[in-house]
């Protein structure tokens, strides 16, 4: 299993920058946007500010404005304004052509499962609302990943089960990867390594969704799992980890935990379809 890693970007860039999901908090897509003008273009039209429900838009406008960065080929990337939800029902009218970068995080899970369906790569990144109030250190790997140079292991906190597993890395927010079992744009995860992180869902919503993808038979073949944060999905009696723990030691994979991945305050970016190296002993994962 081998996915295409989209062109490199260079500083100057034109990019485009959509919202396939909900609306968002104007001062902090201001922000992040200052810092993404940093290095590159972004191209966006007024439809970005659109609201209808808890979505931003009708599904006809964020699909076209997302169509039409994917069609575009000056625009290098893609890179979405905020998570929330709603990218999934896009995903029946969407035509991917050449490969670019998708960058973005939690329900922007769905547009990366549909780009390694493709086989291409992409990038697991904090979306814009959150980009610009993350540290230097995050930024500068967004930028190096997207422009193909060397990022440095990311080191979790906690070995779960011990070993080391190769792989390509898939995944992203559990909920929305859930949510897409039995369609056709959930990837093959065999031979992977999965990365999983979510927010706000209880331990036993977590244990759900995870005897899901056992009983669909979709951890069978993969090699190691990543945990990311679980922000806000403690209980008072168990917390998020006493439970994936478990889960994670019965299916006998290499797992660590405590990256910082996720809805917590930092977010380090990661290429999703590169092959990792996750080193559960060192509680280290690295890109070869």
């Amino acid at each position: 299993m081998s996915f295409l890693s989209p062109p490199p970007l260079r500083p100057g860039d034109r990019v485009a920058v959509v919202a396939p999901s909900g609306p968002f908090d104007r001062p902090s897509f201001e922000k992040g946007l200052e810092v993404l003008a940093r290095r590159y273009q972004p191209v966006f039209t007024e439809r970005l500010f659109e609201a209808h429900r808890y979505l931003a838009g009708t599904d006809a406008s964020r699909g076209a404005e997302l169509q039409a960065a994917l069609d575009d080929d000056s625009l290098r990337a893609v890179f979405a304004a905020r998570g929330g939800y709603g990218s999934m029902r896009l995903l029946p009218s969407l035509r991917f052509s050449s490969p670019k970068w998708l960058a973005g995080f939690s329900d922007f899970t769905s547009l990366h499962c549909a780009a390694q369906k493709q086989g291409w790569r992409s990038l697991h990144a904090p979306v814009l609302t959150q980009l610009g109030k993350q540290p230097e250190d995050v930024v500068a790997r967004f930028f190096a990943a997207l422009e193909g140079q060397p990022v440095a292991p990311l080191p979790g906190l906690r070995t779960v089960h011990r070993g080391v597993a190769e792989g390509p890395l898939l995944g992203g927010n559990l909920s929305v990867f859930t949510r897409l079992i039995a369609t056709p744009w959930l990837p093959d995860l065999r031979g992977s390594v999965l990365l999983i992180e979510d927010v706000g869902e209880k331990p036993y919503r977590l244990d759900r969704m995870w005897m899901h993808l056992k009983l669909a038979g979709l951890f069978d073949g993969v090699r190691g799992i990543v945990f990311g944060e679980f922000t806000g999905c403690d209980e008072k009696d168990h917390t998020a980890a006493d439970v994936l723990d478990e889960l994670a030691v019965a299916l006998g994979v290499p797992c660590a935990a405590g990256f910082r991945i996720g809805h917590g305050e930092v977010n380090q970016p990661l290429v999703l379809g590169a092959t990792v190296r996750l080193d559960a002993d060192a509680r280290t994962l690295s890109f070869p």
